[in-house]
């Protein structure tokens, strides 16, 4: 029993502070309640297909091909296959990170997971369309061309912070995945 409490103490604390507002305030916590509910509904419709997918993944490609394509050696072409699948991407965060973990278990270059990371947080084609009908094309290419920058830049200096022995950990803690 605790090592259940350890494990979801923030799903118990959310539960009893919901309680707490039902008897505070009936209506609020009705409000809550659906509230929850629906940003939990929310979240299994989008983290399904997501699990689904990395599954698929996981299974079928192999790693050597994974290495091939965006491992250490894969030079500009495994850069361009991060930012690229990076801004195409629609999901939110919660939903990336699976992906991260199996694109490191499958030996990508960590510059590179953090690329796609960056980029499709930062640098979404949808974006860049609602801003450009939004903003316009002169400030669209500003941030793109800004986002980009930072976005690289972040890659590549945490890629050259991390030892031998971080880097290591890393793969080795994406292998438990």
């Amino acid at each position: 029993m605790k090592a259940i409490l350890q494990k979801y103490w923030f799903l118990f604390v959310t539960v009893l502070c919901n309680c707490v507002i039902w008897l505070y305030d009936p209506q609020i916590g009705k409000t809550a309640l659906s509230f929850s509910g629906s940003n939990f509904t929310n979240f299994i419709f989008i983290l399904t297909p997501v699990f689904i997918c990395v599954g698929m993944m996981d299974v079928w490609v192999e790693r050597e091909k994974m290495i091939q394509i965006m491992g250490a050696n894969s030079g500009i072409k495994g850069i361009a296959i991060a930012v690229l699948s990076g801004m195409i991407t629609a999901v939110p965060l919660y939903a990336l990170l699976p992906i991260a973990g199996v694109l490191l278990k499958k030996g990508s270059r960590i510059s590179n997971v953090l690329l796609f990371l960056c980029t499709s947080v930062s640098i979404r084609i949808p974006l860049l369309l609602f801003e450009i009908s939004s903003l316009g094309v002169s400030f669209t290419l500003i941030r793109f061309a800004l986002n980009l920058f930072t976005v690289f830049t972040i890659a590549f200096i945490i890629e050259k912070l991390l030892s031998d022995k971080d880097k290591k950990a890393i793969y080795k803690n994406a292998d438990k995945l």
